[in-house]
């Protein structure tokens, strides 16, 4: 192990929030497993969609039923379905048994697991969704990290931009830092929104706050603001 390597802490790498040996589509496994932490994931999606990484995509061979508005490049694997009435602006890659429905919203260097659903009124752009994730309610997910079995709820946010140093530039400038043991945490992005672990449900009406780490199968209690880290099998109230 380099010695780089060695520094990283493990609540920052991917295998803390995601149990690999659940993940079995070999796009997301390359992608999981190129980066040493979740903060490098959002790069490696806009280099995978580019064509700048040693795998081949899948072709576009699922369903893109007519009425869908469908713009850019955009991969819809075999067994995945953009529904008639759904937005889609590339690149996007929704991977096998994927279902993007009628009035969601899936956008700019998104990839989205197999067997997701994103549903009427939720929005997606700039993330990874790894598997499974339910956001069947208006909502809206950028910037961010999905594990497996993540369930979002209706008027859910992530925030991926921090507005305490003075009026908001676009694009933004100021790097957003987690924080860990109370110590800040680069990211190395000026956009980040949050890494939610495999099997947490976000209840409906929260608002989670730049570089929010929700470890894997964590409780999250009903709250309208959640921020900072929490730990895998936790209680957050």
């Amino acid at each position: 192990m380099s010695a780089e390597l060695a520094r990283i802490d493990y609540r920052t790498t991917p295998d803390y929030y995601i149990d690999t040996e659940q993940v079995t589509d070999p796009v997301m496994l390359y992608l999981l497993s190129c980066c040493p932490t979740v903060f490098g994931l959002k790069k490696a999606v806009v280099d995978l969609l580019a064509g700048r990484c040693d795998i081949t995509l899948p072709a576009s061979a699922g369903v893109i039923e007519p009425g869908a508005t469908v713009r850019g490049p955009v991969i819809a694997a075999a067994g995945a379905v953009i529904a008639e009435g759904a937005f889609v602006t590339g690149p996007v890659l929704v991977c096998p048994g994927a279902v993007i429905e009628a009035g969601a919203r899936v956008r700019d260097n998104t990839v989205i697991g197999p067997d997701c659903r994103i549903g009427f009124g939720a929005e997606v752009t700039r993330s990874l969704l790894t598997g499974g994730v339910f956001m069947k309610h208006a909502s809206f997910v950028g910037d961010s990290l999905l594990g497996l079995g993540v369930n979002i709820g209706a008027f859910v946010s992530t925030t991926g931009l921090r507005v305490t140093s003075g009026p908001v530039a676009e694009p933004a400038t100021e790097q957003v830092c987690a924080h860990l043991d109370g110590h800040r945490v680069a990211t190395g992005q000026t956009k980040f929104g949050a890494v939610i672990g495999d099997g947490v449900i976000v209840p409906a009406g929260t608002v989670l706050q730049p570089a929010t780490l929700i470890g894997a199968h964590t409780m999250l209690y009903p709250r309208t603001q959640v921020g900072g880290f929490f730990p895998a099998g936790s209680q957050g109230r």
